[in-house]
């Protein structure tokens, strides 16, 4: 009882030590109702239709940045005692945890391999798809990220020898040698198309090398797929701050929950990921919003990880078939229910379970969840913290998933029809290492059999596109006639480029005037792929809808609003810009499908575009035209500079746009001369002066503005900025994180600043005094000078179960709030933030709820410069 007692006197010290910050929001109105079971310490709220257990804690498994589990069962922990911000190699592993009798409880555990960083795993029969940071043996210096494969042939829990390279540097090192892997390239995961999909932070990377040897570059984040192989490495969509993973589902529709941080806070952005979109960030998504596929909805403060499809029939209905999204800051994993929305979706949120600094989450093919998360590791992990638990539906009943390597090709086609997407993916995966000619009619067969649900028809679809390659192409052909399967169908056809030769075009004209926009789109990005620009005359007709428009200048545009109109016509300039169809986009100016043209225009930096933009303005009379093609001439006139690696954004990147690192180019000149002598002859000066800042062309006739500067990375002069004031709350708690461990401080201007900042009036620091809010006087015996920090910066992040403030009505319409310091049977004693105690009976209890945030003031030390900070942090770091 006595240990029981310190270790929750202990962790309430800290874990309350200060208030809300800025960032954070509400908790949904919606929540699902739950249970809590005070017992379980690594859960504190979920479903009452769930069961959860412990399944592994901090001495198997700390510092779980990923898991993943193989279908049947075997769970694989990517262990990152390094952290996001760690920079010494040696700490990572890929740990795999077996359950051999299903009682919840781990009866075997093996060191699968050694890999740092490990930012995403995917089990896929004896192999292991691995995601990490490669440091150089000599140097001990990151060199960057790479995907790699591990085998273990023999089943004994231990890859077979190192991994084989399937991508190298799919990260820029630079940015991992400064700051860790905190904006790196993370999750992977298999399509039903048999991709894998990576998501990438917005480091980007530059020159990653898949195993053909494919060369490619990405200025920010997104999202790259790749072949199991490691070949045909390619963007499927851009424009992504930093997602950490992608939920799939059955039917290759992709969902992230990716954050910014832009200067308004570590906003949440839900979105649906289609296939050649911009998203837009840094430098659209808030004055060129007309531009970008808007995300689906801002859910305020938060930092997103894990993402899953749920896509399991033994789950409750209400739980199954929604993308499920882990967010680290709230420490919850929320649901979003998505309803169609013409090409894309709308969305609604809602809490599902709440784990201390969730980080992942995946399923087996027999319904058992497992859920990772951090528990307080902090920013460079901890080899004390962390757990996995498990989740399955009360009524559930386990079933082994079959060893298919045994299976028979009927019994594999067969699991192509499973209620489980894991169970498919799986089968899908086998039956492709078998000899096509075994099972390429049976799963024909399936395809076409519409008695069949459409996932199971779906995941045969495009088995037999992998499997059949160029000659299966006639029979897809056929699938396009289908209404059910004819976006799919056009999918599988331009979803491989080395075999789009003998696929012909007619099925992707006629798909561009289909009743679904979902196959209109489906189409669309299919001409972009095939690569003949005489269709471009087809997507030029594509209509552009009213919600075209771009923000008033100075103003942020709709970047976090569902607007499924845009789409079609986003997708058609996508496909446009893809074909380089300058000189149809430039035929097509002072047409009826002038708009659409002159939008693709805006990223064709050609000079055959810039001379017909300037032929079409001295043709046409349209004041209104003119001014369109003055716009598209100013947003050429510089264009973003080739990423090399050397140089990032920052954490607080300048997002007015439309360039980040902005440079002239071969026709610069000649754009310019034509713009100043419209300019001289124009009587609407504004309008130029407007162009100018809007496109930041720096013309100096126009009116000088002046340019936000690359934020390269460059070396601090810390004496220089040491007492700057207000630089915590201007920075990113990762920014302030490194600044810390540079500053020692001055324990005697801490203790001033503790008095200062308000601290004294909630908090004691000796025995002897009234006991107000948690004790201080022993906080540097509980807590690191690291850990103080994070708890100040993002105090809610760490509230573990049993810590948080608690808001109790009783009996006679009476509210208490405060900590629960001792509780029974019959009676609960809670202690408010004044040093009140109050004694309530249990019976007189009404109602009882955990409150998502903590009581203290927000922003306290958001005034304080970086040496300030690290005084108060020094100070409390010597109270033990």
């Amino acid at each position: 009882m006595l240990k029981v007692s310190y270790t929750l006197i202990a962790s309430l010290l800290f874990l309350i030590l200060n208030g809300t910050q800025p960032w954070r929001t509400e908790t949904p109105k919606n929540y699902t109702t739950t249970t809590r079971i005070d017992s379980l310490r690594n859960a504190s709220s979920w479903p009452e239709e769930l069961s959860i257990s412990n399944f592994s804690s901090a001495d198997i498994t700390p510092s779980p940045a990923c898991i993943a589990v193989a279908p049947s069962g075997e769970v694989y922990v990517g262990v990152d005692k390094m952290g996001s911000l760690g920079k010494k190699p040696g700490n990572g592993s890929i740990v795999r945890l077996v359950d051999t009798n299903n009682d919840g409880k781990i009866d075997q555990h093996t060191t699968y391999a050694l890999a740092d960083n490990p930012r995403g795993i995917l089990p896929i029969g004896d192999r292991v798809y691995v995601l990490h940071t490669v440091f150089s043996k000599e140097t001990g210096i990151a060199t960057g990220m790479n995907l790699v494969v591990f085998e273990d042939k023999n089943n004994d829990g231990v890859a077979d020898g190192p991994s084989s390279l399937l991508i190298e540097h799919i990260s820029s090192p630079k940015f991992l040698q400064s700051r860790g892997t905190d904006h790196a390239t993370n999750g992977i995961r298999m399509g039903i198309d048999g991709w894998i999909y990576i998501a990438v932070g917005d480091f980007g990377f530059h020159n990653a090398t898949d195993r053909s040897g494919k060369k490619m570059t990405m200025l920010g984040g997104g999202i790259v797929r790749v072949r199991p192989d490691g070949t045909e490495m390619e963007v499927y969509t851009h424009g992504m701050r930093n997602i950490y993973d992608v939920a799939i589902d059955p039917y290759m529709n992709i969902f992230a929950r990716g954050n910014t941080n832009d200067g308004g806070g570590w906003n949440i952005r839900f979105s649906n990921q289609i296939q050649s979109g911009e998203y837009g960030y840094p430098v659209l998504f808030k004055h060129f919003t007309d531009e970008i596929i808007p995300a689906l909805i801002d859910l305020g403060g938060g930092s997103g990880t894990g993402a899953l499809f749920m896509d399991d029939a033994t789950w409750p209905a209400k739980y199954n078939n929604v993308p499920m999204m882990a967010d680290w800051g709230r420490s919850q994993l929320y649901i979003h229910r998505v309803t169609p929305d013409g090409a894309s979706f709308t969305q609604k949120e809602e809490p599902f379970i709440k784990l201390a600094q969730i980080t992942d989450i995946d399923i087996d093919a027999s319904g058992r969840a497992y859920l990772s998360a951090w528990d307080g590791a902090g920013y460079s992990g901890n080899p004390k913290k962390g757990f996995v638990v498990r989740a399955v539906p009360k009524n559930w009943v386990y079933k082994p998933f079959a060893d298919l390597k045994k299976a028979s090709v009927s019994k594999l086609t067969a699991y192509l029809s499973s209620g489980s997407a894991v169970a498919r993916l799986a089968a899908q995966q086998e039956l492709l290492t078998r000899p096509t000619k075994k099972y390429s009619k049976a799963v024909w067969k399936l395809t076409t059999d519409k008695n069949k649900p459409l996932a199971a028809r779906v995941a045969a679809l495009f088995t037999y596109a992998q499997a059949t390659g160029v000659e299966g192409i006639a029979n897809l052909l056929k699938l396009t006639e289908d209404a059910d399967l004819k976006e799919f169908a056009l999918r599988a056809l331009a979803d491989r480029k080395g075999n789009l030769a003998p696929v012909p075009t007619e099925p992707f004209l006629n798909g561009l005037k289909d009743s679904s926009p979902r196959v209109r789109v489906a189409a669309t990005v299919g001409l972009g792929r095939l690569g003949r620009t005489e269709v471009a005359d087809a997507l030029l007709q594509v209509a552009v809808p009213s919600t075209f428009a771009a923000p008033a200048i100075g103003t942020e545009g709709p970047h976090a609003t569902p607007n499924s109109a845009i789409i079609p016509a986003h997708i058609a300039v996508r496909s446009l810009v893809s074909l380089n169809a300058v000189d149809a986009c430039v035929k097509a100016i002072g047409t009826a499908n002038s708009t659409i043209a002159l939008w693709a225009l805006r990223y064709m930096h050609d000079s055959k575009a810039a001379n017909g933009l300037m032929a079409a303005y001295q043709r046409t009379n349209d004041e209104s035209l003119k001014k369109q093609i003055l716009t598209t001439l100013s947003r050429i006139y510089k264009k973003e500079a080739d990423y090399d690696g050397s140089w990032w954004w920052s954490t607080r990147p300048d997002t007015h746009g439309p360039y980040y690192k902005a440079i002239t180019w071969e026709s610069s000149a000649a754009i310019k001369d034509f713009l100043v002598a419209e300019w001289q002859k124009s009587t609407d000066k504004q309008f130029y002066i407007d162009l100018n800042s809007r496109h930041r062309m720096e013309i100096p006739e126009f009116g000088k503005e002046e340019p936000v500067a690359v934020k390269e990375e460059v070396k601090v002069d810390l004496e220089k900025i040491r007492n700057k004031k207000g630089q915590v709350g201007e920075a990113s708690i990762e920014d302030v994180m490194l600044a810390m461990a540079k500053f020692q401080g001055d324990a005697a201007l801490g203790k001033t600043i503790f008095t200062q900042q308000g601290c004294i009036a909630c908090h004691s620091l000796s025995k002897g005094e009234v006991m107000k809010g948690p004790f201080m006087g022993q906080i540097g015996s509980i807590m690191n000078r690291e850990q103080i920090a994070e708890s100040i910066l993002k105090p809610n992040a760490s509230i573990s179960q049993g810590f948080s403030t608690v808001l109790i009505t009783a009996k006679r319409n009476k509210s208490y709030m405060g900590f629960i310091t001792e509780e029974s049977a019959t009676k609960v004693v809670l202690r408010d933030i004044t040093g009140q105690v109050t004694t309530l009976k249990t019976s007189d209890i009404v109602s009882r709820k955990e409150m998502e945030t903590s009581m203290m003031p927000s922003g306290l030390v958001n005034a304080l410069s970086y040496e300030e900070f690290a005084s108060l942090l020094t100070f409390l770091a010597q109270q033990k």
